[in-house]
C-alpha cells in the first residue's frame, strides 16, 4: 500500500526526534567513562615521562601516591583561582592554554613526588604544547630535582607523518633526550635541540643537543621551538623553586617540596 507523502514526513520526522534523543541519552550516560578514559590516559602520559609503565600497573594508584600538582604563572607564582573560580593542575586544558598569549596563561606542575619519602621530590613534570608539520604536537618533559637535567619526555601529535615526524611518538626517539641538560655551559637557558638530520650517532652531540628526525626536519624544528618556548615560560617557576630550596644543589642532595 502507497503511503502518502504527509504519513512519510511524519514517521520521518518522528524517528529523526526518537534516534536523536537515543543518542543524546547515549552521549550523556557515556561522558563519564569517556572523562575517566581521558583523564587516565593523561596520568599515563605524566607518569610516563618517569617511569616505565606495566600493563597491570594501577595507573591512578601509583598517580594518587606519587604526584603531587599546582598551577603557576609566568611569572612563577602559584596561581589558586582564574576568573573568580578554583583552578586544579589537572582540569586545565593546555590546548586551550595555548590560544592565549604566553603572559596570560597558567601552566600546570606535576611533581613526582619520592615513594620512600613522601615530601622529596623527585622530578618536577612540564606540559608543553606546539606546532608541528601539519597539526599540533605537544607532551611532558620531566626534569631531575637539580632542576636541568631531563629525565624523560612524551611526546605526541595530531596528524605527523607516520614513519616520519610520528616517529616523535616512539620511544627509541624519546630515549634521545635522557640525561641531556636545559642550559648551557654558561648557565643560559638553550633547552634541547634537534638537530637536522639523523646520524644514529648519539655521540656526536653535546649536552644540549639530540640526533634529528630524517625526513622530518620541520616536525623536528616544532619539537625544538615547543621545548625552548615552555622550558622559558616555566623559568621563573624553576628559579623561584632553586632559590626558596637552595642557593646551589651539591650532587648528593635533592630538592624537597616548597
Amino acid at each position: 500500500m502507497r503511503q502518502s507523502n504527509v504519513y512519510i514526513i511524519i514517521f520521518s520526522a518522528l524517528l529523526t526526534v526518537v534516534l536523536g534523543g537515543l543518542l543524546s541519552l547515549a552521549a550523556v550516560g557515556l561522558k563519564p567513562m569517556q572523562d575517566l578514559q581521558v583523564a587516565l590516559d593523561t596520568q599515563k602520559k605524566i607518569l610516563g615521562a618517569v617511569m616505565q609503565l606495566q600493563p597491570e600497573d594501577d595507573v591512578p594508584a601509583i598517580y594518587e601516591s606519587r604526584i603531587q600538582s599546582e598551577v603557576v604563572n609566568m611569572q612563577g607564582e602559584v596561581v589558586d583561582q582564574v576568573d573568580g573560580q578554583p583552578v586544579v593542575a589537572e582540569k586545565v586544558s593546555i590546548a586551550s592554554q595555548y590560544d592565549k598569549a604566553p603572559e596570560d596563561r597558567v601552566y600546570p606542575v606535576y611533581k613526582y613526588m619520592s615513594e620512600s619519602n613522601p615530601d622529596q621530590i623527585e622530578s618536577f613534570i612540564l606540559p608543553v604544547y606546539g606546532t608541528g608539520l601539519w597539526d599540533d604536537i605537544w607532551g611532558y618533559v620531566a626534569l631531575e630535582n637539580d632542576l636541568e637535567t631531563l629525565k624523560g619526555v612524551v611526546f605526541d601529535h595530531a596528524g605527523e607523518t607516520p614513519g616520519l615526524g610520528a616517529r616523535i611518538t616512539s620511544v627509541e626517539v624519546q630515549e634521545r633526550f635522557q640525561g641531556k641538560k636545559i642550559y648551557d655551559e654558561l648557565g643560559k637557558l638553550v633547552a634541547v635541540r634537534m638537530v637536522k638530520g639523523e646520524t644514529g650517532e648519539p655521540s656526536m652531540y653535546d649536552n644540549n643537543e639530540v640526533d634529528g628526525l630524517s625526513g622530518a626536519t620541520i616536525t623536528a624544528v616544532g619539537v625544538n621551538e615547543m621545548l625552548y618556548n615552555y622550558l622559558t615560560y616555566y623559568q621563573a617557576y624553576l628559579e623561584r623553586v632553586a632559590n626558596e630550596t637552595m642557593e646551589k644543589p651539591d650532587a648528593e642532595e635533592q630538592y624537597t617540596d616548597v
